[in-house]
């Protein structure tokens, strides 16, 4: 998939502020079709509802640590969806954990990101996402 300026975004995290900031990092970078979720419940069926609507989101950014359903789960439940198996999918945590990679991994994870971050780190992320 190339890298386009309009590609749907969902961006998915608790906190109001890091929505802000990623939405305004991915901007930066030049991306105009952004949405957010404040968490992956809702996430899961905003992906739903625009896949049903035939407006498909396109890449999903989202946090891991959540209050109801973590970014991890939604991944699993994006994987474990055929329509969505090859969704592409960037995790942020704060979790430098090694661990937390392998788990991201083995899950399907597109890329990880570690906070904090710079908007330069998230594009050179999105770069290898979309090659």
């Amino acid at each position: 998939m190339a890298l386009k300026a309009d590609m749907k975004i969902l961006v998915v995290d608790d906190m109001a502020t890091m929505r802000k900031i990623i939405k305004n990092m991915l901007g930066q970078i030049g991306f105009t079709n952004l949405t957010e979720a404040d968490d992956g419940a809702p996430a899961w069926q905003m992906i739903k509802d625009a896949t049903e609507l035939g407006i498909p989101y396109e890449f999903i950014v989202s946090d891991w640590n959540m209050p109801k359903m973590s970014g991890l789960d939604l991944l699993k439940h994006l994987r474990e969806t055929p329509e969505y198996q090859a969704l592409p999918f960037l995790m942020i945590t704060a979790e430098a954990e090694q661990s937390n990679v392998v788990i991201a991994v083995k899950a399907g994870v597109s890329n990880f990101i570690v906070k904090p971050f710079s908007a330069q780190v998230l594009k050179e992320k999105i770069a290898k996402i979309f090659p």
